[in-house]
């Protein structure tokens, strides 16, 4: 099979007034010193508008259609991935305080979830809604090769929260497939991708569906093809990778920019346009899919 090398262009750059070069303990802990930003968690909403955080300074911005920045909050904490539910609002999977809810107009936090039940969180990392409205959390905390207590959840629409699995070295980005059978699991430190069934609440017969290598990080957000193809954002390596349905690689995406790929987000109305957080630069980039990516639950209808 051919693999088709794509090209990326810069569509969104953070503006030098909003690059704020100090150290926070986010970035201490991660020995990087002084950062202007780290950007995650692109997020489009129904109309098309951009969202996206600052897990380095704690903010979310959102960015208009003439691409013009606006800090929609900013707040002690480390938000990471985000998706926006049915109804416009935010939510957040913060590594420092939890699950938050924002107004998409104001950014004010409208809840904030530690845990629900006897459980609290370690530290989480991404999500994704389904279509029935429950959501799927990763929990990596401090989980690492030599300590593998990384958790994915379901969060169901009543509160009630379940362990789908645990014991992994940093579980980063979920995503269900578009039927919903299946869904996968990034898992950073392993450098693998994990795939699952979905049978009656629970996953059967997890298993790894993809293996990489190279690059100082490793997968991170991920997204499925329309068709079932799966890609992933290649943290440290910059790269995005393209898979089919059945794990075979069909392509990768170059980043024009620094190395840190950390998430994607197909556009909702333009879906072969993929926008990727390429945080060492403080960029998003855009490439042209070879195929349309899948429509989030919660955008469609």
């Amino acid at each position: 099979m051919h693999i088709e090398t794509l090209t990326t262009r810069v569509a969104h750059r953070l503006p030098d007034e909003l690059r704020l070069e100090r150290e926070t303990r986010w970035s201490a802990a991660r020995g990087d010193g002084n950062l202007h930003s780290f950007l995650e968690g692109p997020a489009f909403d129904r109309e098309g508008t951009l969202y996206c955080t600052d897990v380095c300074h704690g903010r979310i911005f959102r960015i208009d259609a003439s691409g013009a920045w606006r800090v929609l909050a900013h707040y002690d904490g480390q938000p990471n991935g985000m998706k926006v539910h049915r109804d416009g609002r935010l939510f957040v999977a913060d590594a420092a305080r939890g699950l938050l809810i924002l107004h998409p107009g104001t950014g004010d936090i409208l809840a904030e979830h530690a845990g629900f039940g006897a459980v609290e969180f370690q530290g989480l990392n991404d999500l994704f809604f389904r279509a029935d409205g429950s959501l799927l959390l990763t929990d990596p905390g401090p989980s690492s090769l030599a300590n593998r207590c990384g958790r994915v959840f379901s969060l169901d629409t009543g509160g009630t929260l379940a362990t789908l699995i645990d014991g992994l070295a940093f579980p980063n980005g979920v995503a269900a497939a578009p039927d919903e059978k299946a869904l996968c699991i990034a898992v950073t430190r392993t450098l693998q991708v994990l795939r699952a069934q979905c049978r009656g609440g629970g996953l059967h017969n997890p298993g790894v569906f993809i293996n990489l290598s190279g690059g100082l990080a490793g997968p991170d957000g991920i997204a499925f093809f329309e068709d079932g193809g799966l890609i992933v954002a290649h943290s440290g390596l910059g790269v995005v990778w393209l898979f089919t349905a059945l794990g075979e690689l069909r392509g990768r995406i170059q980043s024009c920019a620094g190395i840190r790929t950390t998430n994607v987000a197909v556009h909702p109305h333009q879906r072969r346009k993929l926008f990727i957080t390429e945080s060492e630069s403080g960029c998003i980039l855009v490439a042209d899919l070879p195929a349309p990516g899948a429509l989030l639950p919660s955008l469609a209808g």
